[in-house]
């Protein structure tokens, strides 16, 4: 179990990791919502620029990213940060893909079980998910909403059957996710833990997408999820079962992977669940999920 540590809920999420790297968002300005690039402290508005593209999504195949340094060069932000309100990073994405118990201090926590030789795979709709600074709703059924800070991998070129050496080459981005749980209801059939997890506004994630040339490798990232300041989880890739070429060319096995899907790689040690007692997710409580290199993505909880 992790030591408490506390640290106060960031107010600087905007620019506390990756200064300087490309960062795509979905935002909300005047009424109307667009796309852009971050810059500095404001936002350059592409959807302005890219009239014929429906939305950011449309941007992440490495065929369409020329038209995003073209509309860039030598932009200047139109949208200072507080004249925006962030948005669901990607509005509609076909597939989110969720990876269980794949940090190996994680699979621990599920005495008796044997090291898995596959993956644990589950989805979810995208309605079960908000974005950064909109509330995770804790639903009426339950009272046992909890958190899973994760790294989520989302895809540009799509493709079947990719095979692991190139798996890499189909990630446009990286993103935080807090991939909330409605613990009680993930135990109602004996086999599948959907019910849980696709209630509405029950997970999460942004701030923005951080594009995949801006890491060097996927071998040491580290997410930490606070809730309310106090730390509750803090892992690295380094510990990681499933790495994410064996994530990707696994799963495009079964599925045709498209732009713009979404997968969440797995959650460290440390879910409320897993605390004793229990620590469930109230109203008012306020979750922040930071991945090093992307940002952080910070959650209040409300009641339905």
């Amino acid at each position: 179990m992790i030591a408490p540590t506390r640290r106060a809920p960031s107010s600087a999420w905007w620019s506390a990791e990756g200064d300087g790297v490309v960062k795509l968002l979905t935002f909300e300005a005047g009424g109307k919502t667009s796309f852009g690039l971050v810059d500095g402290n404001g936002v350059i508005d592409l959807g302005r620029r890219l009239t014929r593209t429906k939305g950011l999504q449309a941007l992440l195949d490495k065929r369409a990213w020329r038209r995003v340094e073209k509309a860039a060069a030598g932009a200047a932000a139109q949208y200072r940060r507080d004249e925006i309100a962030v948005q669901k990073t990607l509005l509609a994405p076909e597939k989110i893909v969720c990876i269980g118990v794949n940090y190996g201090n994680r699979h621990q926590e599920y005495q008796g079980l044997d090291a898995p030789k596959y993956p644990s795979v589950f989805l979810r709709f995208p309605d079960s998910m908000v974005g950064h600074n909109q509330p995770m709703v804790r639903p009426r059924e339950s009272e046992q909403l909890d958190y899973e800070g994760e790294i989520g991998i989302v895809i540009g070129e799509g493709g079947r059957r990719i095979p692991k050496e190139r798996a890499l080459r189909h990630i446009a981005a990286l993103t935080c996710v807090n991939e909330g749980a409605v613990r009680d209801w993930m135990r109602h059939g004996q086999f599948n833990v959907t019910q849980g997890k696709n209630f509405d506004a029950t997970g999460a994630y942004g701030p923005w997408l951080v594009t995949a040339d801006e890491f060097a490798n996927y071998d040491d990232l580290r997410v930490t999820t606070r809730v309310n300041g106090e730390v509750r989880q803090d892992d690295s890739t380094k510990n990681i079962i499933f790495d994410f070429s064996y994530i990707v060319a696994y799963v495009s096995t079964f599925a045709t992977l498209k732009t713009g899907d979404l997968i969440s790689t797995g959650t460290p040690v440390g879910s409320g669940a897993r605390l004793n007692p229990p620590k469930w997710l109230k109203p008012g409580d306020v979750v922040e999920i930071e991945v090093s290199g992307v940002g952080i993505l910070r959650n209040p909880i409300a009641a339905d």
